[in-house]
């Protein structure tokens, strides 16, 4: 009877390794002990916050016992031939090997992992803990089960072309003409009765495999997936945070080992994860701030607030985020705060205007500096994640021992679609109070994820706002299910003139030019980065001192373009910053005169915002003309509204008019609340948070040289935003397309534009 080849070394392993360097956490079994501890330990640590925090139904020894049966479970299916000799392909004088990616595994280890542990579901679910939440969980530890590139596929895993019909598995040997434990295994399943109680006899009614055909793999997978999506119903929830100790768990309990051995587990998950806000800290944060000023009253209301989640309504420039750190000395002692911005630019400047060198605190979002102070943990390339995968845990892992997180909100919203930074950071999030900045800027994606994440999550929420129209303060008060307090800002501070609105069918230069002669501020606004472009130059010609922000540079210049102006508007000289929306929430600067081209009620309110920040005492200009580029990227709705919002005021506007006629309109949203992690039952795979946009992500032809040489962190630096068309044949480099030369250039200044002169 054929079996699975020999092992050399004889050991089944989890991870690669260089000779010389063995370390126990390398083997299955050891591995497997790391995960299990590092899960048990989050347990442990997190205690009832878990339970409080996501208003679980079970008791915590349930919590626990699922948790570390999923991490028990997660790694089973490495016991086949084709996982063991991909991970001993590169080891001298190893058996088996398997190169990839020309002799791809048939499935995938954790596919594997649902499978094996379904033949010994008898013996395990004997045990504690709920068997089949832990075998979902391990099936999807790897974010890559029922779903490809976004959309759901409900298929248990995929099976590849691998050149064989049958996958062997390290489960059973053949002895004298006898089937009994593999020796490695069966180290497994003793750890199994040792670390989990489960039973020393196990009892099966049918033998496990030997081996798997494609013909019975295929039926296996359908079997149970069909079980799990008929016959089973979860608790969502409880299934969501299983998932993710597991995922979180398998990171840290991977990373640390292949590192330093000496460093305990256990201790670096307690000494980080406890470590949380007290009142000194917060009072630190807030005294910096104040400069020996004194606390508004809406600032000190805020703390007051009787409800755990609480609404702050109030205009641009009245003191939100101060008071959302004196909230957070009500709301937030013992735990960690997460702040959540809408963009890069807002978390970054939260961040340095707040937190930076006040709390032990870190800056998260996508193009975030990367340490990489830990090794990697050698399984993703195994697991068809890339090399930037590594960057993204251990970007996380930051955030499991900071006292405060500023962070764009996806990095907590993206939980609930299965994104890969959320899921690493699962602990803090876990252990946190939030507060989210901005929510009228959120499309009706965001909305809707937010509005789940209201549903599922009890930890004290701050929601921050210049207005809530009628339909998302209903919304919010439906996914809360409980009372919420909505707290309004300074109504002397609303109530100041701050505006005149000028409306003219082509902006007037000679405005603008007569503002910066007498020393004035000037912020003009696009809605299109071309234009914008067109505008700078315009400015050039005319020899004013101008800079140019907008999204389309690469990240190192936009970094340079955002100090740029943000300083530029700190100098006693004029200055005259042409941007794109990238001004509406990242800017924190105040204008004497406005510029700007009609957009959506809401953009144009946030543009406002920028205009007569610090007041001056009296009303100041705002020109509008229009945008003749429908659809790109407001609707002739949005510009219609746009204009209307104008065209209502006649007379000077505060900031308590333009909430008030935001409010007042019938604009409705539909927020989409559909979500992976809640939603998708056994299935566990990653998918936008946000709607597509116009935009993709690419990287310069210009720039390739460089970037080969670089380490994945550093990639995306180099990465800038363009309109999505005609990019489907480009090539790809660490999946971002690649744009040609002969249609995209780029110049520090200008950031990157399209060849007009190119034929189409």
């Amino acid at each position: 009877m054929k079996q699975a080849p020999v092992l050399k070394p004889d050991l089944l392993l989890a991870k690669s390794f260089e000779p010389g360097k063995w370390k126990g956490s390398y083997s299955l079994v050891g591995h497997t002990a790391d995960v299990v501890n590092a899960v048990s330990t989050l347990v442990d640590v997190l205690g009832d916050r878990l339970i409080s925090q996501f208003g679980l139904q079970c008791n915590l020894s349930e919590l626990k016992s699922t948790a570390c049966l999923a991490a028990y479970l997660h790694d089973w299916g490495k016991a086949n031939e084709h996982f063991q000799g991909v991970v001993r392909a590169n080891i001298k004088d190893a058996h088996p090997k398997r190169f990839l990616p020309d002799h791809p595994q048939i499935i995938r280890h954790e596919v594997a992992s649902v499978l094996l542990a379904w033949e010994f579901r008898e013996w395990l679910e004997q045990g504690e803990g709920d068997f089949l939440t832990a075998l979902a969980a391990a099936g999807g530890h790897h974010l890559k089960l029922g779903g490809r590139s976004g959309k759901c596929t409900d298929e248990l895993g995929e099976i590849r072309f691998s050149g064989d019909d049958r996958l062997f598995l390290y489960v059973l040997d053949v002895v004298d003409g006898k089937q009994q434990f593999n020796r490695h295994f069966k180290q497994l399943l003793k750890y199994g009765i040792k670390a989990l109680g489960l039973p020393n006899n196990i009892k099966l009614s049918q033998k496990p495999s030997l081996s798997w055909s494609v013909k019975q793999i295929k039926e296996k997978r359908f079997q149970i997936a069909d079980f799990l999506s008929l016959e089973w119903q979860p608790d969502s929830v409880f299934l969501a945070v299983i998932k993710s100790l597991l995922i979180a768990g398998d990171a840290i309990g991977s990373a640390i080992p292949n590192v330093n051995e000496s460093i305990s587990i256990k201790n670096w998950i307690t000494e980080n994860v406890q470590n949380t806000l007290d009142e000194t800290k917060l009072q630190r944060v807030i005294d910096a701030r104040l400069d020996a000023h004194q606390l508004r009253p809406f600032q000190i209301q805020l703390a007051q607030s009787k409800t755990r989640v609480t609404l702050a309504r109030a205009g641009c420039g009245t003191g939100k985020t101060l008071g959302a750190y004196n909230w957070a000395k009500s709301f937030a002692i013992g735990r960690k705060l997460i702040f959540c911005y809408p963009t890069t630019g807002t978390s970054t400047e939260g961040f340095l205007d707040y937190v930076h060198d006040q709390l032990d605190s870190v800056l998260l979002h996508s193009r975030a500096d990367v340490d990489l102070a830990m090794a990697t943990t050698g399984e993703e390339e195994e697991a068809g994640e890339g090399n930037n995968e590594s960057a993204i845990k251990l970007e996380s892992f930051k955030a499991w021992g900071k006292e405060s997180i500023v962070c764009t909100v996806d990095t907590v919203l993206g939980l609930l679609q299965c994104n890969r930074r959320p899921m690493y950071c699962f602990p803090a999030i876990a252990n946190a109070a939030f507060v989210f900045d901005e929510v009228h800027c959120y499309d009706d994606r965001l909305f809707g994820a937010l509005l789940r994440f209201l549903e599922v999550f009890k930890a004290p929420i701050l929601l921050m706002s210049a207005s809530f129209l009628p339909w998302q303060k209903e919304a919010i008060t439906k996914a809360v299910g409980e009372p919420i307090e909505i707290i309004s800002g300074s109504k002397e501070i609303e109530a100041q003139p701050r505006y005149r609105f000028n409306y003219e069918a082509q902006p007037d230069w000679s405005i603008v030019e007569h503002e910066l002669s007498t020393g004035g501020k000037v912020l003009w606004v696009c809605n299109q980065v071309n234009t914008a472009i067109d505008v700078y130059k315009d400015a050039k010609a005319r020899r004013l001192n101008a800079v140019l922000y907008h999204s389309r540079y690469r990240y190192q210049d936009r970094v340079q373009h955002h100090r740029d102006v943000v300083d530029g508007f700190k100098q006693d000289e004029p200055i005259l910053a042409i941007a794109t929306q990238v001004a509406e929430m990242s800017l924190d600067l105040s204008a004497t005169l406005l510029v700007s081209q009609i957009a959506d009620p809401a953009g144009l309110i946030q543009r406002l915002g920028r205009l007569n920040r610090r007041y001056c005492g009296h009303a100041l200009d705002a020109l509008f003309y229009p945008d003749d580029k429908v659809g790109f990227p407001y609707s002739k709705e949005e510009l219609e509204n746009g204009l209307r919002l104008i065209q209502s005021f006649e007379d000077e506007v505060c900031q308590r008019d333009l909430a008030q006629w935001l409010e007042d309109s019938d604009t409705f949203g539909q927020p989409d609340t559909k979500s992976v992690l809640l939603d998708g039952n056994w299935r566990t795979y990653p998918t936008s948070l946000g709607k597509e946009g116009f935009n993709i992500t690419v990287l310069l032809e210009q720039d390739l040289a460089t970037i080969k040489s670089l380490p994945a962190k550093e990639i995306p630096r180099y990465t800038i935003p363009i309109p999505a068309k005609n990019y489907q044949k480009w090539q790809k480099h660490k999946f971002y397309p690649i744009a040609p030369t002969e249609i995209w250039s780029y110049s520090p200044e200008l950031g990157a534009y399209e060849l007009k002169s190119r034929e189409n």
